[in-house]
């Protein structure tokens, strides 16, 4: 796709809590791609739309030279619908060249912001949304209204795995750009002190949103129900959801489980996670997704919930559950010191490879002619 020949205009990006990252994959993405913007002297250029109730106070103005701009919305659940029609309607107005949609909540707007504004727009669905369980009838409909939105309003169409972009080419005869992610800043800030979470010296470790597409009860009851041949260790967002709250209450109980409430800090997560023998992966929706990228590049052995989106992502090098009893039947080989380590050879190689934020980042910077 060839840029906008006015290289000098604005960029908005739109749809994440805000930078830096502190609640998921896309909020990564803004951050790595607001750090590449100033590593070249343009994040100047940047403007990101962030969520007031979601962001501790103080809120920053900028965040290395961009621009960041509150909505007093969250930017996750109903909300993320006003969400991002509003923020999607600033950008335009504000004389915005260009606008990265990163969900599609709020494309059912885009009709209209495309009749109105010459701003281009380049979405980025996150999975194939309107799929997840904890979405009602209602929010289905109107995501997956929105996601054929997108598809055929947006001047380009990010797919971030292979089988979202066979979604998006199969539904509606369009040819998505393909990006992943990268997974090296997982592994370039230097481990901090963990003694406070006073963790096992070695044990299984799942990383996770407490939403039910990411099967960790699946993964709990993998433990709980017969003793394990190591402790398991999840970091999840316990408090923040019903379905936390309800695992939290079950599980936190059992020996040998250990339940973490989510950890933000880049410096504390690589401590926790190079002290995990294995990782294990629930999540079912939402493509290459950023904590799986990331865990292959540490080099340790993986289980993931069996998904074509998992498939795509490790190239089928990496062992594959969808229940309680297939899942506690792969942990011999995982934990097998003649099998795991070739396991995990193959899958860091995958991520050296195809998992690198310079790649991800300058294919970025093309689309949105920066």
């Amino acid at each position: 796709m060839t840029p906008p020949p006015d290289r000098a205009g604005r960029i908005a990006i739109l749809g994440t809590v805000g930078v830096p990252g502190r609640y998921g994959g896309f909020e990564t993405l803004a951050t790595q791609l607001a750090d590449a913007a100033a590593a070249r002297g343009l994040a100047h250029r940047l403007t990101i739309w962030c969520s007031a109730p979601q962001t501790p106070a103080p809120r920053p103005a900028t965040y290395l030279g961009a621009r960041l701009r509150y909505l007093p919305l969250s930017a996750n659940g109903a909300q993320s619908v006003p969400f991002d029609v509003l923020s999607l309607w600033q950008a335009a107005r504000s004389g915005h060249d260009a606008a990265l949609l990163l969900g599609v909540s709020g494309a059912l707007a885009l009709p209209l912001i495309r009749a109105r504004f010459p701003m281009r727009i380049i979405a980025h669905p996150d999975g194939i949304e309107w799929q997840r369980p904890k979405w009602g009838r209602l929010a289905r409909t109107i995501l997956r209204r929105s996601e054929a939105m997108a598809a055929r309003h947006a001047d380009v169409v990010i797919a971030d795995n292979p089988a979202i972009a066979a979604h998006i080419r199969d539904s509606y005869g369009r040819d998505p750009v393909e990006i992943a992610y990268g997974h090296e800043h997982a592994l370039s800030t230097p481990p901090a002190p963990i003694d406070d979470l006073a963790l096992p010296p070695a044990y299984a470790l799942a990383l996770a949103r407490a939403e039910p597409e990411n099967n960790l009860a699946t993964i709990l009851a993998a433990f709980a129900d017969r003793p394990p041949p190591l402790p398991l260790v999840v970091l999840a967002n316990w408090q923040a959801t019903a379905h936390g709250r309800a695992l939290r209450s079950r599980y936190a109980p059992h020996t040998g489980i250990r339940l973490i409430e989510a950890e933000y800090d880049p410096a504390r997560l690589r401590a926790i996670r190079a002290r995990a023998t294995l990782y294990l992966h629930g999540h079912s929706a939402g493509g290459t997704n950023p904590a799986l990228v990331e865990m292959m590049g540490t080099g340790r052995p993986i289980a993931a919930w069996d998904c074509a989106f998992n498939r795509a992502t490790t190239e089928n090098a990496a062992a594959y559950f969808d229940s309680a009893e297939s899942l506690r039947a792969l942990l011999p080989a995982l934990t097998d010191p003649a099998e795991a380590p070739t396991m995990a050879a193959k899958l860091q190689a995958i991520a050296r490879r195809r998992y690198r934020w310079d790649d991800v980042t300058q294919a970025y910077f093309r689309l949105l002619g920066l």
